[in-house]
């Protein structure tokens, strides 16, 4: 029975692969994108900033909204009633406080909405 050598060297190249794989161990062709990088915690870190950075800003646009439709006597009076309660409220009141972000926002949304 005739065997082709050039079939030996496939299963024997197979074989070296397989093994590599079970190590751990991946192929990837030069040129492309690959799985591994260098950077790869920087990677984790923007996969939670990204939505953290989100729900801040979004945090931020419902405060400005708020203090913009209430106005800011109104806002600072519900902020100080705040603080004054017990448990969690004066963390709701650190949260809600009028920092100068939301004060843009409001005066944004005032001269885009004039009252």
């Amino acid at each position: 029975m005739w065997v082709d050598p050039n079939l030996n060297d496939f299963y024997s190249r197979v074989s070296r692969i397989e093994k590599s794989h079970a190590k751990g161990y991946g192929f990837e062709a030069a040129g492309t994108v690959n799985r591994r990088s260098a950077g790869r915690g920087a990677g984790r870190l923007m996969k939670l900033a990204k939505p953290l950075l989100l729900v801040v800003a979004m945090g931020v646009g419902v405060k400005g909204v708020i203090h913009y439709f209430v106005g800011a006597q109104t806002y600072e009076n519900r902020v100080s009633a705040l603080a004054a309660g017990q448990g969690f409220d004066p963390v709701g009141a650190w949260l809600m406080h009028a920092d100068p972000v939301t004060l843009w926002v409001s005066g944004q949304l005032q001269s885009v909405f004039p009252r």
